[in-house]
């Protein structure tokens, strides 16, 4: 009789075990990173501007591969890093060296929301090219001469109080909040570098799914039917 067979395995060293531990939480934190880096990414929502469609403190994923893969179009709710001095400076939270150190880790690799620091959300209004122009005798915004029905503005809200007229330069975006009066957006920004345009290459990705509350959980469609008689430039 082979009396080794009935012998019980040996315990696996305990250097092993916390080796293949290490292993597995780096290879999950590589993979975070990848996803955050080149497919999906968390933002915090920092103000009302884009109310209702999202409110102070929402979470939201953006998909990265806008503008790289895919075009940016009239409608999308886009996140895009500051063209310049449209926000005011920002000052992050002190939580003492270990918590700071911990937040931009875990900022870095995709498990807490990026920062607001130097980030907007927005919509996108006008593409290159476009002219757009309010307020129409309804008091609409039209694109390319077509007034359009925007569905998404905050109830109560108007297109806008003060009249435009702009022509979208070329590589830029003509951008503008859901909560009009509460929103300072392509319209406000003027006078500071890209002249109210966000430059397409600052456009970090499209908001596509609300993730946080979880009671509110919500796919973030493009309001494609608002924009459907806009003639091209």
């Amino acid at each position: 009789m082979d009396v080794g067979s009935s012998r019980a395995r040996p315990a696996p060293r305990r250097g092993s075990l916390l080796r293949e531990t290490v292993i597995i939480l780096l290879s999950a934190l590589v993979l975070s990173w990848l996803i955050k880096t080149f497919l999906v990414q968390a933002f915090f929502i920092p103000s009302a501007s884009m109310e209702d469609t999202l409110v102070e403190g929402d979470r939201v994923m953006v998909s990265r591969l806008v503008p790289d893969a895919f075009d940016v179009h009239r409608g999308d709710v886009v996140v895009f890093k500051d063209p310049g001095s449209w926000l005011p400076p920002y000052v992050a939270p002190d939580r003492g060296p270990v918590g700071n150190a911990v937040t931009s880790a875990m900022t870095f690799v995709g498990l807490l929301p990026q920062d607001t620091g130097e980030h907007l959300i927005k919509r996108v209004i006008g593409t290159p090219g476009d002219r757009v122009v309010c307020c129409d005798a309804q008091g609409r915004v039209s694109v390319n001469g077509q007034p359009i029905d925007e569905t998404y503005i905050k109830p109560g809200s108007v297109p806008s109080q003060d009249p435009f007229d702009v022509v979208v330069p070329e590589g830029m975006l003509f951008v503008m909040g859901d909560n009009r009066q509460h929103s300072a957006d392509s319209r406000y920004n003027t006078g500071k570098p890209g002249g109210g345009f966000v430059p397409i290459s600052n456009v970090v990705g499209t908001a596509f799914v609300k993730v946080w509350p979880l009671s509110d959980l919500t796919l973030m469609r493009n309001p494609g039917d608002v924009f459907a008689e806009v003639p091209e430039p």
